[in-house]
């Protein structure tokens, strides 16, 4: 904030001093904390919402491609690697799970922080896949660590049933 002092100067500093000052107000009034949580959520749960549509072909049906990236394509990158995936099939299927689960979660603001643990998780995983994709990894584990950290925010269920279950204020 603009002190006495500084507009006792006179002149364009103020002016320009007292300018900023609405701007930083401006932007903080825009990205209110429940706000920009609720764009993390989202942010977070689109990638791993459409890369787990991609892998069913009904309920709890995968389809043959996903099997065979696991099987075939998809590498684990550890040291004195690269090695298969074990049991492809239930890889494909807990990874098509996690990447409809998770994002339903995160979108609905319910076991929110369990959820960015469990797409953190998902991230490593993706990592040791595909370790030239780390930009984006990073990007994704830098929300889900948001995520945990700070919660889901006001526009969540997990926000009304805390206040639902608090005793009154």
């Amino acid at each position: 904030m603009i002190t006495d002092q500084r507009l006792a100067t006179g002149g364009s500093l103020p002016s320009l001093a007292l300018l900023v000052d609405k701007a930083n107000q401006l932007v903080q009034t825009i990205a209110a904390h429940s706000l920009v949580q609720l764009v993390l959520r989202v942010a977070l749960a689109v990638p791993f919402w459409r890369s787990g549509m991609l892998k069913w072909a009904g309920f709890l049906r995968l389809n043959d491609t996903a099997v065979t990236l696991f099987s075939d394509e998809f590498m684990l990158h550890l040291p004195g690697g690269p090695y298969h995936y074990p049991a492809p099939t239930v890889m494909a299927f807990l990874s098509g799970c996690g990447e409809i689960t998770f994002p339903i979660l995160l979108i609905l603001g319910l076991g929110t922080r369990f959820a960015g643990l469990g797409l953190l998780f998902m991230t490593l995983i993706v990592e040791l896949t595909v370790p030239d994709g780390w930009p984006i990894h990073i990007t994704w584990a830098a929300m889900a660590l948001a995520v945990m950290a700070y919660g889901p925010g006001r526009f969540s269920l997990d926000h009304l049933i805390g206040r639902a279950l608090s005793p009154e204020r």
